[in-house]
């Protein structure tokens, strides 16, 4: 057949390649791996990779079609991010095509090209002066000249009307040769600029020790920098990533959510003068692929971004570093559900650089792999300059009357703080007013009607909304079922909180931080700077409060609720609710003030709390990863969840079991030591109108686990029930629910 065979790679779930023919017109020699070509799918166009090329295919000569354009001239990835990328389909199961639809921006999806948006410069050519004679007698460009000159390296477009220059002026200088227009990247530099623009803080002699141990190894070594909250990490970040700089090198920054990224990109443009990008799913396409462009050309020393940022390419890779590694937001729970932690050791180690992985609270995994030698473990015991650990308190509720959730001693607690001049945090893990809407006369519960769930109640605007399925609806006030009245709003929101507080201190703002409150764009870095202001507030939020934020006049945290986490059915519960409380109560006495944690709980003799509060964190993952090996839970095995959803709960069992059975047959087949658990229905088993079921795999030895996953999935794939269901793999689930 002549030609070669293009194997491309088409945003799709399904785990195969597509064969066409080249485009007419392109040569064998000018094709290769990684280019983009445009190619018939159907009756519509589609963009696609190629993954392989081939002398022979297995389609009919006279169903190959060619593919309609080559778009690029070169791959569009280096080769260390592609094996990054072959190797996460690979090891999530996943569609190469649609993989590589979550690595690229919108705008290379749809077949733009790979080059950053250019800036229109004007800008004087040699022998150009005021009193040129070609401009003696024309005063407009005669000004131009001037305003030109003291912008050697190019005045932008955008900025001619703010000096008074008009676009038909510059026009009559090119025509004259006075005058040209160039177009650049919007973050190319004219001249090296110098690297640091503010002075490194002194380090601590703990700091220093994890700084010397980081550069004294070279090539891939995976750092464990486990730091007290206030530990400073962050300046041992700031000034690692000032020696990768120096080498000549790149740093790549992941954080856990979008939220941390103002005053990141702050603290990291205040401390460096060099181009610094960000990338995270708050950009419109175009900024996105100027920032993608700019990391691959090396324009820009430093990157900055949330999960996706892992398939970033870098010109010259020399750091990686994942603040708050333990975080859940890192794993992506929907369609390629990669952890981009694990993809940045892996990443890593394919480019030979080290990799920083730094928390307050480490996640159990990564503590597992320094017990085993794979990470080198760096601690950081104490906090930074003056700042004293805070002290918790537990303060027992039960048979106390609460106050929109607030106990008489907490609520005096926030006002001594406040009268001091100080700033309190006031913690509750529930968005909205109320969680529940019952009726006081029969007990009727205002429920979703597409889910498991309740309905949360909400004041602004008023309505009921279910957080799982985002159904909304207005809220009732009459009972549904006996006509009553008298319906009731139990238990409190941040919404309900927030109203409390103010009525209770009126002197004192009441500053609501959740994800309501926090949907308008800017609206996190605005009530960021009235926090950092220093003035007395009150702040109250959800967990959005406790990840990486440095409020140094909070010295009092006020956590409502302490006991969700206490009794989770999930085994990983313990360990999220000693993070989050950890978190949490880092944000008080971070500077000379001391700082106070006070924990309202029902269950204040609970063995996991008295640890918490008195032996620190590391003592609760010490016996949680006792106890894990013990019990065979990762991370000492390994472990993947096929989950199934239908409109009728039997159709996604009955599919469940058929697969079940196909793996045991498939163990027995392969020598396997796999154990399967299920199916069972989900946790929530009605969700946004379809029923969830799911089936756990579980292996002691990571390849046992894989090598049945490679063999039963193809046949998931063709399996008839397959079509009537819709499915998903997640290896190495976080979120068991």
């Amino acid at each position: 057949m002549p030609g070669p065979i293009l194997q491309v790679a088409l945003p799709s779930p399904l785990r195969r390649l597509f064969d066409y023919r080249s485009p007419a017109g392109v040569r064998a020699e000018d094709l290769c791996i990684g280019q983009r070509v445009r190619v018939p799918f159907g009756q519509r166009q589609m963009v696609g990779v190629i993954a392989g090329i081939s002398d022979t295919t297995e389609v009919p000569a006279a169903k190959l079609k060619p593919a309609q354009e080559l778009i690029d001239l070169q791959p569009l990835l280096p080769e260390s991010l592609w094996q990054l990328i072959l190797w996460t389909a690979s090891y999530y199961q996943h569609g190469l095509g649609d993989t590589l639809g979550c690595a690229l921006p919108t705008l290379l999806r749809q077949g733009e090209p790979a080059i950053a948006r250019q800036d229109l410069l004007w800008q004087l050519l040699p022998g150009a002066y005021p009193e040129h004679p070609a401009v003696s007698r024309a005063t407009k460009q005669k000004q131009a000249v001037q305003v030109l000159a003291k912008h050697p390296h190019g005045l932008s477009h955008a900025l001619i009307s703010q000096w008074g220059l008009t676009r038909d002026a510059l026009e009559a200088l090119e025509r004259k040769g006075l005058a040209q227009r160039i177009h650049q990247s919007p973050h190319h530099t004219a001249e090296p600029l110098p690297l640091l623009s503010d002075i490194p803080l002194k380090a601590n002699a703990e700091q220093q020790a994890a700084l010397e141990a980081i550069a004294g190894k070279s090539g891939f070594t995976a750092w464990l920098l486990d730091g007290v909250t206030g530990s400073g990490k962050t300046e041992v970040y700031l000034q690692a990533i000032e020696r990768c700089l120096v080498a000549g090198r790149q740093a790549l920054v992941l954080i856990p959510e979008i939220g941390l990224t103002p005053q990141t990109m702050e603290r990291f443009q205040k401390r460096f003068s060099i181009p610094v990008v960000i990338l995270h799913s708050g950009l419109n396409d175009r900024e996105r692929l100027d920032a993608w462009v700019a990391a691959r050309d090396g324009e820009a020393g430093i990157i900055i971004g949330t999960r996706s940022a892992i398939f970033t390419p870098l010109a010259r890779p020399g750091l990686i570093i994942v603040d708050e590694e333990h975080d859940l937001s890192f794993k992506q729970q929907e369609g390629l559900r990669y952890n981009a932690r694990d993809l940045a050791v892996y990443r890593a180690h394919l480019e030979d650089t080290p990799i920083i992985l730094g928390s307050a609270t480490p996640s159990l995994e990564s503590l597992h792999n320094v017990r085993r030698g794979r990470y080198q473990h760096l601690r950081l015991t104490e906090r930074a300059g003056n700042a004293k650990p805070p002290g918790f308190r537990c303060i027992d509720i039960r048979s106390r009357k609460l106050e929109a959730g607030l106990c008489r001693p907490m609520i005096e607690a926030i006002g001594e703080h406040l009268k001091q001049g100080n700033q309190v945090l006031v913690f509750i893990n529930r968005r909205g007013f109320a969680p529940t809407l019952m009726c006081h006369d029969c007990g009727w519960i205002a429920e979703c009607t597409r889910c498991d769930a309740r309905m949360t109640v909400h004041q602004n605007p008023p309505r009921l909304h279910c957080h799982h399925c985002d159904t909304q609806r207005p809220q009732e006030h009459e009972c549904p079922k006996c006509l009553s009245k008298d319906l009731r709003q139990l238990g409190a929101g941040t919404e309900r909180t927030e109203e409390h507080l103010a009525q209770r201190f009126p002197d004192f703002p009441v500053l609501r931080i959740d994800r309501e409150s926090m949907a308008r764009k800017e609206a996190m870095q605005g009530m960021l700077k009235r926090i950092q202001s220093g003035a007395p507030c009150l702040l109250v939020g959800t967990q959005m409060l406790a990840k990486g934020h440095h409020f140094p006049d909070v010295t009092l945290v006020a956590i409502l609720d302490a006991d969700g986490g206490l009794f989770s059915a999930d085994f990983r519960g313990p360990e999220r609710m000693s993070q989050l409380i950890t978190q949490v109560a880092g944000r008080a006495g971070r500077a000379d003030k001391p700082g106070q944690v006070l924990i309202q709980t029902h269950m204040a003799e609970h063995p996991l709390l008295i640890n918490l509060t008195e032996q620190g964190y590391g003592a609760i993952a010490d016996m949680e990863l006792d106890a894990r090996g013990r019990a065979g839970l990762p991370p000492f095995s390994f472990i993947a969840l096929l989950r199934a959803e239908a409109n009728n709960a039997n159709v996604a069992n009955e599919f469940l079991e058929s697969a079940c059975t196909l793996a045991e047959n498939l163990s027995d087949q392969l020598g396997l030591a796999v154990d399967m658990l299920g199916p069972v229905p989900s946790p929530m088993e009605r969700r946004a109108g379809r029923y969830r079921a799911q089936l756990l795999v579980q292996a002691k030895q990571r390849s046992t686990l894989h090598q049945l996953l490679h063999h039963w999935l193809p046949q998931l794939e063709s399996h008839p029930l397959g079509r009537k269901v819709r499915w998903s793999i997640d290896v190495d689930p976080l979120d068991m629910f």
